[in-house]
């Protein structure tokens, strides 16, 4: 096939079939795993309908045939406090024939133009290759723990002094007690009817969800949860307070008679067995989310560093395998207050740093000592020393799909 024929162009809602059937192809979506979770492949289409509405998709064609797209879906995020808008990258795929021409580095770069350009600064993505990503800019900025619990090492009851009640899992409360706990928690997603209709997209009709609410009655927790051949499965569990938790898994350990073993993910830095009477569980760590910054300036503008008694100053160069505004030197002033300028500079910096690197660090995933002893960052000692005490130390909480 000759490239030359191939066009980009906004993928409209009149190629959803296309689109739905490029990502079945892709990811290899089979009509039994479809029927498991009770889903015809036009209840997808129907799902999908309104999503593409909003987002943001764009494909190469073949004619009238789509055979590479990408879409981006608009959303908030918490980064230390401050509301980004966001671009959450998915949908990503190209068929095989059409491989090796370069069309999705097109369409990456078009989509992280169009990100720029709607002010969406930070993106996320879940990778299905973490070193395709990479050389595009994209860098790891959280992890999953997965664990497996017996029954008899369930912890035992502690008293609380809220309850627990099970609620409809598509329902209000479930999305108020999220909102309350994504406001204060980084890295977050604002969840949105558009989130959360992905973040249900492809679970069980059975699955079920209880809240703790605290003493005065305000959410302060949830889980997400199915039970199944004697396991209790936990999709999601977050909590506000440490008595939360303690409810929540109160509430769990109630089912102890119905079940052999829970198993369940947890999507922050803090493993499950320090907790527990019996710490010999199983527990395994995974990465998990990828981010990149689209625009350097205009992400450092709103970045809440943290306050100091002088300012500080910080010239250095950055690659960015994408994004011309990320490429080349620097001058980071951060004032007395925390606040951040990033401004382009003529003259060659002897300290460097890649736009991958940037992104984790500034989203707390790796430390900048770290990044400077295993060569991530190239900087003298004393900006180093000045780089952590400038950025917060906590790795972004970004739980299932969007």
């Amino acid at each position: 096939m000759n490239k030359k024929d191939l066009k980009m162009r906004p993928v409209g809602n009149e190629y959803l079939e296309q689109y739905n059937a490029l990502l079945r192809y892709v990811f290899q979506v089979t009509d039994q795993e479809l029927s498991s979770v009770g889903w015809q492949e036009k209840e997808i289409i129907r799902a999908k309908f309104p999503t593409m509405q909003k987002a943001d998709v764009i494909g190469w064609f073949d004619g009238d045939t789509l055979v590479s797209q990408v879409a981006v879906y608009p959303m908030r995020v918490k980064v230390f406090g401050k509301t980004y808008s966001m671009g959450g990258l998915t949908g990503v795929g190209t068929y095989p024939e059409y491989s090796n021409m370069g069309l999705m580095h097109k369409l990456l770069e078009q989509a992280l133009k169009n990100m720029r350009e709607k002010k969406q600064y930070i993106c996320y993505l879940y990778p299905y290759s973490i070193p395709y990503y990479r050389r595009k800019g994209w860098e790891l900025i959280s992890d999953k723990i997965s664990y497996e619990i017996k029954d008899y090492q369930l912890p035992k009851n502690h008293q609380v002094t809220g309850s627990v009640r099970r609620v409809k899992a598509d329902g209000e409360e479930l999305k108020e007690t999220y909102a309350r706990f994504a406001e204060h928690t980084h890295g977050a997603i604002l969840r949105d009817e558009l989130a959360w209709n992905e973040y249900w997209l492809w679970d069980r009709d059975d699955i079920m969800a209880a809240i703790y609410y605290n003493e005065n009655e305000e959410p302060d927790g949830y889980i997400i949860y199915w039970i199944e051949n004697e396991v209790f499965y936990i999709k999601d569990m977050i909590f506000n307070h440490e008595e939360a938790r303690t409810g929540l898994w109160n509430f769990v350990s109630a089912h102890f008679s119905m079940i052999d073993r829970v198993e369940g993910s947890t999507y922050t830095d803090e493993p499950l067995a320090f907790l527990l009477e019996d710490a010999s569980i199983k527990e395994s760590i995974s990465p998990y989310y990828m981010a990149r910054i689209v625009d350097f300036p205009a992400f450092v503008a709103d970045y809440p560093f943290k306050a100091d008694g002088t300012e500080r100053e910080w010239r250095f160069s950055m690659t960015d395998p994408i994004m011309e505004c990320n490429q080349g030197s620097f001058l980071l002033k951060i004032s007395k207050d925390g606040r951040g300028t990033a401004v382009k500079i003529s003259e060659p910096c002897a300290d460097s740093i890649s736009i991958q690197t940037m992104t984790t660090m500034l989203m707390g995933y790796k430390r900048p000592d770290y990044l400077a002893k295993i060569g991530r960052v190239h900087a003298g000692g004393e900006t180093i020393d000045m780089l952590e005490d400038a950025i917060e130390q906590q790795p972004p909480y970004i739980s299932d799909y969007f």
